[in-house]
């Protein structure tokens, strides 16, 4: 039975956390076939070679099956039958037969499930195999293989990546890719080797995966995006930089660093990207602010017409202004002057009269108490609908007046 490996801290024995893999809900779906109509010891007797031929009832017909039936058949063998059905594996997997061996590796992942031992050397050998439709079934087992048993095809995973024949490289490659899903830390440590190969293709295709494992892969995953971030192939830096606004959604500290490196880059895309990640984070956290500041003054007009539009949403009014005409000192570019100019634009001061108004406050609504006093008074309280006659309520009186 193979066991789920987990990381252990060697002093207190505790699990480590490595990524947060993704547990497997189920096994591989067995294969369906005649096969189901036999006995798990006919399959066994059939698959090993010791009878030549097995006849059932299969879709309404009597068929007879061969032995790479039977191969095709180990998957159902479990439990107490599992290490007769894995040594048959083996006998299968050294066949002279290439139809032997293509049924062998269709059923491998399967039986490895229950045991592995030996499996994945055959695995590596089959992928040299003089047959092309036995290294074609070879390396349709390793992309089968990979999210399950990452340490059992890691070589042959390795070395297959790397192949110049596209027939073997595509399915290794679809293979590493969905052991993001199960473990992503196995595929940060291929991404980590592919990545120093002088190689650009190689380097722009690990690169690519840097999106699957952002969210799963921790600490290891930064590194890699960081270096993948200084990497001379401007398409490997376009890359990583796709994954600063994912990343600054789990971790924006870490993005924040990063993409301050990447909005001083010299390729457009990756400058791009850099702002898109800059729209995505917390415009309170200091480090953000200054981001945005710093990037007002970029030396790139796209850089700074995008920071500059983000200013509103950092500042006050006031701060506004102040900022918006320090950076009109230093500008060129007629469309951000005219964009600066309406930010120090103040209408309470050089607006038209009804703008200036609407800055006024209101008066304060007089106190009902005090209007009552007033109508008892005889006088009126403001100016709407009061008699000329009839003083208002803060005139000062005849007396008054001669008082004083």
């Amino acid at each position: 039975m193979v066991r789920e490996y987990i990381a252990r801290d060697p002093r207190t024995g505790l699990p480590i956390a490595t990524g947060g893999r993704k547990t497997r809900k189920s096994t591989k779906k067995e294969r369906t076939g005649p096969w189901l109509e036999c006995t798990r010891q006919e399959i066994l007797d059939l698959s090993t070679g010791e009878v030549d031929e097995v006849m059932v009832n299969w879709d309404g017909r009597r068929i007879g099956l061969s032995r790479v039936d039977a191969i095709h058949g180990l998957g159902r063998l479990k439990g107490g039958w599992a290490d007769r059905a894995h040594a048959s594996l083996l006998l299968a997997l050294e066949s002279d037969d290439s139809k032997v061996r293509v049924a062998a590796l269709e059923v491998l992942p399967i039986v490895a499930e229950q045991r592995s031992d030996e499996l994945f050397d055959w695995l590596s050998v089959l992928l040299d195999d003089d047959d092309v439709n036995v290294r074609k079934a070879a390396s349709t087992c390793l992309e089968e293989a990979a999210p399950t048993f990452p340490s059992g095809v890691d070589s042959s995973l390795a070395q297959e990546l790397r192949s110049s024949i596209s027939a073997r490289s595509e399915p290794a490659w679809r293979g590493l890719k969905a052991l993001t899903e199960t473990w992503p830390e196995v595929v940060c440590d291929h991404i980590d080797e592919l990545l120093l190969i002088d190689d650009a293709r190689l380097r722009r295709k690990a690169s690519k995966l840097l999106r699957n494992i952002v969210q799963r892969a921790g600490a290891m995953g930064w590194d890699l995006i960081s270096w993948a971030l200084n990497d001379a192939d401007a398409e490997v830096r376009r890359n990583a930089s796709q994954t600063l606004a994912s990343l600054s959604k789990k971790e924006p500290r870490i993005a924040i660093m990063l993409t301050e490196r990447a909005i001083l880059d010299s390729d457009e895309k990756v400058r791009n990207n850099a702002l898109r990640a800059i729209r995505s984070m917390d415009t309170d956290d200091s480090r953000a602010r200054n981001l945005i500041m710093n990037g007002a003054r970029h030396s790139n007009a796209v850089v700074r017409r995008s920071c500059i539009e983000m200013l509103p949403m950092l500042l006050v009014e006031d701060k506004l202004r102040i900022v918006a005409t320090e950076l009109l000192q230093s500008e060129t570019d007629p469309e951000l002057k005219k964009m600066l100019t309406e930010m120090t634009y103040d209408a309470s001061i050089e607006g038209t009269e009804d703008e200036k108004n609407a800055f006024l406050s209101p008066a304060l609504p007089v106190p009902a108490l005090e209007r009552e006093v007033a109508n008892a008074q005889g006088k009126a309280v403001g100016l709407e609908n009061a008699p000329p006659q009839m003083p208002l309520l803060d005139a000062p009186s005849e007396d008054d007046v001669l008082d004083s």
